[in-house]
C-alpha cells in the first residue's frame, strides 16, 4: 500500500465531518475508502459506485465527494469516455478546459459529446494525501497504463455481460512503450484487420488483413513489417498485414516516447454494421453535476468556456413566480416584503437540493431552477406547493403564492453574468409555461408530462389538460395543469 500522511488525511476528514451532518458512519466509510482503497478506485472514484457499494444514499454520496474536493482530499476531473471502447479520451481538471469535441484513435472516430452522455466527473485522493503509482506515468508498466489508467473497466457490450475490456484483451496481439529508436514486436496475426493506436495521444492505424497464399505460406518464417512513428501519427510501410507470424519494427523519430496497443479485429466485428454503444455503470455525469445545488455553492469559480458554451441532451427547467408581489411591497413596505421574499428564496432552495436539483437564478421574485431528471423537478413542484402551504400557515397574511412551470429538452450550459447558466429554446418555453400558471398551480409541457415517472408521480392530482401557444413551437402545443389533490 502507498504510504499516507497521517496528519494531512485527519485535517481533511476533520474539515468534511464539520462541514455538514452527515448520516452515521458515512465519514468512517469514506475514510477507510481513502486509507485501503485500491489504486482503480482512488484514482477515478465514483461517487455512484461508493452509494452502491456501502449503502449510502446517492445525494449524500455525491455531496461528500464535492466537499471532500472541496477541502482538497481530492481533486475533481471531467474525462470524455469514447462511447464504444470506454478508453478515457481526455481528462480536464476545470471546467472551463473541457472541451466536448472527442477523437477515439482505437474507434477510429471523432465527434460532439454533451455534458450529460460521455461526461463523467470522476474523483482522486489528493497526491498530497496518498501518492498512488498511477500518478507515475512514466513509471507504469504498458499493461498498467491501459487496463488501469487509461480504460473505464465498468463499458459492457450491449446487454451488459461481456465487458468490452475483456473482449479487447483477447483481441490484443500485443502492447509496448515505443522509446525513441527501434522497437520490436512479434505477432501471430488472424483474419479480419490490424489496428494499432497510441492511447495517450490518439494517434492510430488499421490495415486489412491479407491471407497468404499457399505458395506463400511459409510457418516457420515471420513477415516483416514498418511502422514509422513521429510522435502525432503513425505511418506503416505496407497497405496491408499478411496473416501468420509478423515481426513488427515501430521506429519512432520523436524524442519522446509513445505506446502502442495492437489489435486483431475479427470478421465478425468487422461485418458489424455500426459500432455499439457501450452501457455503463452510473457515473456522475457533467450534466448531472451542474444541477446540483452543492456544485454551484462550493465551486463558484468554474465557469463553461466563455467562447462555446457546452450542450446538454436533456435538461428540466423549472420557473416559480410570485403573484401579487406588487401588492406585497405596498402592504409590507420594502423591507419587510424584501425579508419575506427572501425566506421564501431559502425554502426553494433548500427543496431544489431535496430534490438533486439547483437554483440556477433568481430575476426579481421569480426562480429559475435545473434538474437532471424529468421527475426531480416535478417532485420539487409539489413539494414547494405543499411547503408554501406550510409557509403561509406559520406567518399569517399576506401569503406568499406561486405559480410555477417546467418543461424538458436539450439546452447549452453557459457562462453568464459569472454565473453558472443556460440558453437556448427549452429555457424559453419553460419560463412560457410557467405564464400559464395562476396562484398555486403548475403548468408542464407535454414532453415533461410523458417523461419517465411523472405521470405515476401525479397519480391522484387533478390534472388539466388545455392547448396553448408557446413561443418557438408552431401551432399550440398542449400543457398540463396541475391544480391540486384530486
Amino acid at each position: 500500500m502507498t504510504s499516507i500522511d497521517e496528519w494531512l488525511l485527519e485535517s481533511k476528514m476533520t474539515q468534511i465531518e464539520q462541514a455538514r451532518a452527515w448520516s452515521p458512519r458515512v465519514i468512517s466509510k469514506f475514510e477507510t475508502l481513502m486509507r485501503s482503497g485500491d489504486e482503480v478506485s482512488l484514482y477515478r472514484a465514483n461517487p455512484l459506485a461508493f452509494a452502491r457499494d456501502r449503502n449510502v444514499a446517492e445525494p449524500e454520496s455525491i455531496d461528500l465527494f464535492l466537499h471532500a474536493a472541496r477541502a482538497g482530499l481530492l481533486d475533481m476531473h471531467w474525462d470524455i469516455l469514447c462511447p464504444h471502447s470506454g478508453l478515457v479520451l481526455e481528462s480536464f481538471g476545470r471546467l472551463r478546459a473541457l472541451r466536448s469535441h472527442f477523437v477515439c484513435g482505437l474507434c477510429d472516430i471523432e465527434g460532439q459529446t454533451d455534458l450529460d452522455d460521455f461526461i463523467e466527473v470522476s474523483f482522486s485522493v489528493s497526491p498530497q494525501v496518498r501518492r498512488l503509482a498511477l500518478y507515475d506515468v512514466d513509471n507504469l508498466s504498458i499493461e498498467d497504463l491501459h487496463w488501469k489508467l487509461k480504460f473505464a473497466n465498468s463499458g459492457r457490450l450491449p446487454g451488459g455481460q461481456i465487458r468490452f475490456v475483456d473482449l479487447l484483451r483477447s483481441l490484443v496481439r500485443g502492447m509496448s512503450y515505443l522509446p525513441t529508436g527501434l522497437t520490436t514486436l512479434h505477432a501471430e496475426i488472424g483474419p479480419g484487420a490490424l489496428s494499432g493506436v497510441n492511447v495517450q495521444t490518439q494517434a492510430g492505424f488499421m490495415l486489412p488483413v491479407m491471407l497468404a497464399s499457399s505458395a506463400e505460406q511459409s510457418p516457420n518464417i515471420p513477415r516483416i513489417v514498418r511502422i514509422a512513428y513521429d510522435g502525432q501519427r503513425f505511418t506503416p510501410a505496407v497497405s496491408a498485414v499478411p496473416s501468420g507470424p509478423v515481426i513488427f519494427e515501430i521506429n519512432n523519430t520523436s524524442p519522446r516516447r509513445g505506446s502502442l496497443l495492437l489489435i486483431n479485429w475479427s470478421p465478425e466485428i468487422l461485418a458489424m454494421p455500426e459500432k455499439p454503444t457501450l452501457e455503463f455503470d452510473p457515473y456522475v455525469s457533467g450534466g448531472m453535476l451542474l444541477t446540483r445545488q452543492t456544485f454551484r455553492k462550493l465551486f463558484r469559480s468554474e465557469r463553461v468556456d466563455e467562447e462555446e458554451g457546452l450542450g446538454v441532451r436533456q435538461v428540466t427547467f423549472l420557473f416559480t413566480d410570485l403573484k401579487g408581489s406588487t401588492a406585497l411591497y405596498e402592504r409590507l413596505g420594502d423591507l419587510n416584503a424584501y425579508a419575506l421574499v427572501r425566506e421564501h428564496f431559502a425554502l426553494l432552495d433548500a427543496i431544489a437540493q431535496r430534490h438533486a436539483g439547483a437554483i440556477v437564478k433568481t430575476i426579481g421574485d421569480a426562480v429559475m431552477a435545473a434538474f437532471s431528471r424529468p421527475v426531480d423537478a416535478v417532485a420539487a413542484a409539489l413539494h414547494i406547493l405543499q411547503d408554501i402551504g406550510r409557509f403561509n400557515r406559520e406567518h399569517g397574511q399576506p401569503a406568499i403564492i406561486l405559480k410555477m412551470g417546467a418543461h424538458c429538452g436539450p439546452s447549452i450550459a453557459v457562462t453568464l453574468n459569472e454565473n453558472l447558466d443556460y440558453f437556448g429554446q427549452t429555457v424559453n418555453i419553460a419560463a412560457r409555461v410557467q405564464s400559464f400558471a395562476d396562484a398555486g398551480e403548475v403548468c408542464l409541457t407535454e414532453a415533461l408530462y410523458t417523461a419517465p415517472a411523472v405521470r405515476e408521480l401525479l397519480a391522484g392530482y387533478d390534472v388539466e389538460e388545455f392547448d396553448a401557444p408557446l413561443r418557438g413551437v408552431e401551432g399550440e402545443a398542449r400543457v398540463y395543469r396541475v391544480t391540486g389533490r384530486s
